[in-house]
């Protein structure tokens, strides 16, 4: 993705760690030459080298999973928190923006064995139900139940290349006390999310 310089973020342990936190991402290859995406978690893991890769699964309903050749090309987008900035808040007259926090994942990807599979899916539901009151664990499902895994297809994704994009006012800094105060009484949703990432990012504000 296009990306200016001084919206680039370089730091990777940060950057995993953005991953694993917004893990619901969007695969993308390519059908018959045409474009196609999924709306499904996308998990950071490590194979038996060591190395960073994604995984993840879909429904062989999906008609994608037919075009996952062995070293396939694909694309995997993470989004996270977002929010309209109005130029009403600068000192100086400019144009409105967004700001946002977003990273791009490149790969090859592999379609896994049942094993693998399985391991995947016990680690993405011992990871969601943590917080569960009454927390259910693969191992406690029947057989009947389990059937229904006959019905996806795992796979994970050798990590080639990871660009993420940070926008968060950089060059703006003389602003960031205003848009801060702005954006933490208007959105609470993604814009009190952007104020934390912007402090963070802007260490007089600490």
């Amino acid at each position: 993705m296009y990306i200016p310089q001084h919206y680039k973020n370089e730091n990777l342990k940060e950057v995993k760690e953005f991953i694993i936190n917004n893990s619901f991402g969007i695969l993308i290859n390519h059908m018959n030459g045409k474009p196609w995406a999924t709306h499904i978690p996308l998990e950071l893991d490590k194979d038996a080298n060591g190395k960073d890769i994604l995984v993840g699964h879909i429904a062989k309903a999906n008609p994608q999973w037919k075009y996952f050749t062995e070293g396939t090309e694909v694309l995997c987008i993470f989004n996270g928190p977002h929010s309209y900035v109005s130029s009403s808040w600068y000192v100086e007259e400019e144009v409105p923006t967004w700001n946002y926090i977003a990273v791009h994942v490149y790969g090859l990807l592999k379609i896994q064995d049942n094993k693998a599979l399985m391991t995947s899916l016990h680690k993405l539901v011992d990871k969601y139900e943590r917080k569960s009151e009454n927390p259910i664990s693969l191992n406690n499902l029947s057989k009947n139940t389990l059937r229904q895994v006959k019905g996806v297809v795992g796979f994970e994704i050798e990590i080639k290349e990871i660009q993420a994009a940070y926008k968060l006012s950089q060059g703006r800094e003389q602003d960031h006390p205003r848009i801060i105060e702005e954006l933490a009484k208007r959105d609470p949703n993604g814009g009190h999310a952007i104020v934390e990432a912007m402090k963070k990012s802007n260490k007089k504000l600490k």
